[in-house]
């Protein structure tokens, strides 16, 4: 369930450090500890769906991978850490548990990556029609010869 729980978080790591660290801006300018974890979680937030909305609107894909980019990153360095940690409860092996923690890394900024990507859709949504039908109609051959 710890695992579970750490690599769920790990993969929304930029929202929840630019959640943090505008929490912690705001404790500091006087907003309470009352506001401040509002404007903390509406920081995290908001940076979620921008990536989010940004990464879904673009078409170019130079700029889906800076975004993805971004958000995978810090969720590597977690997941990096976070393996690194727990593997030194029961792997006594230095080696071994760089070779953990690099897999972790990797599985965790995947995992951060696809995630951007799963829950964004690309195409244009038009409910008034079916998925998959072609609004052009088809033009067969005999209606080029008449």
């Amino acid at each position: 369930m710890f695992c579970w729980l750490i690599f769920t978080l790990a993969v929304y790591a930029l929202p929840f450090f630019v959640g943090l660290y505008v929490f912690m801006l705001a404790l500091h300018g006087g907003a309470g500890i009352l506001g401040a974890p509002l404007v903390g979680i509406a920081a995290g937030g908001i940076t979620l769906a921008i990536g989010q909305t940004a990464f879904a609107m673009t078409r170019s894909l130079i700029i889906r991978a800076i975004i993805a980019t971004l958000f995978a990153v810090p969720a590597t360095l977690v997941g990096y850490q976070a393996v690194f940690a727990m593997s030194q409860i029961g792997v006594p092996s230095l080696v071994w548990r760089e070779i953990f923690a690099c897999l972790g890394a990797v599985l965790i900024g995947g995992a951060a990556w696809t995630r951007l990507a799963i829950f964004t859709e690309t195409g244009q949504l038009d409910s008034g029609r079916a998925v998959g039908s072609n609004p052009q109609p088809v033009l067969t051959a005999a209606a080029y010869r008449q």
